[in-house]
């Protein structure tokens, strides 16, 4: 099963999709995905840094989608919401095993091709955003990368991380403070 976009379809509201998907209908569950796609392969990106694990990721939400169909709950967050959740833990999962298999630093990837002034500075500005991301505890990491990276409202991105509203910003208070020490340390040091 490839977790990619196809042709559009007509609107219809994912509620309606999940109760066709429910009955093994595989035209909506393509059209949910032509919706909601991207987002969960986006947030293991942001998550991760590896494009593979991404569209690992991105794809066993996808799968989840289709194998819990039957279990929707049409008053939840939504089809995005909801995928956007199991992408969040799947990362979640993955980074915690990263962190039981090595206790070694993943090295950053030097980009062979040659850039421009404006460009390496760019680049650099981003590894260093990238570095002072991954640095995070990882709940924090998810907190700013569904606020930040995916432009989701506090009450969906505290419904991702299973999280009451007051938690969340209590959470991402911390991972902005903490982010903006670590970028501090980087440009002192």
């Amino acid at each position: 099963m490839r977790c990619t976009p196809a042709a559009p379809h007509e609107q219809v509201s994912d509620d309606a999709l999940m109760r066709r998907v429910g009955a093994g209908d595989g035209q909506a569950f393509q059209q949910l995905i032509e919706l909601h796609a991207k987002r969960p392969h986006r947030i293991a990106w942001r998550m991760l840094g590896d494009a593979s694990e991404a569209e690992d990721v991105a794809q066993e939400a996808c799968l989840r989608l289709w194998k819990d169909a039957t279990r929707w709950n049409a008053q939840g967050a939504g089809v995005g919401a909801w995928l956007a959740r199991v992408a969040t833990n799947l990362c979640l999962d993955r980074l915690r095993r990263r962190a039981r298999l090595s206790d070694e630093e993943v090295p950053d990837r030097a980009d062979p091709a040659p850039l421009a002034d404006e460009m390496i500075d760019a680049c650099q500005q981003q590894a260093r955003v990238r570095a002072a991301l991954d640095a995070l505890p990882e709940r924090q990491r998810a907190a700013v990368v569904l606020t930040y990276y995916e432009d989701m409202p506090n009450a969906e991105a505290a419904a991702a991380l299973d999280l009451n509203i007051k938690a969340f910003e209590s959470l991402l208070l911390r991972a902005r403070r903490a982010l903006k020490e670590r970028l501090v340390e980087m440009a002192d040091g």
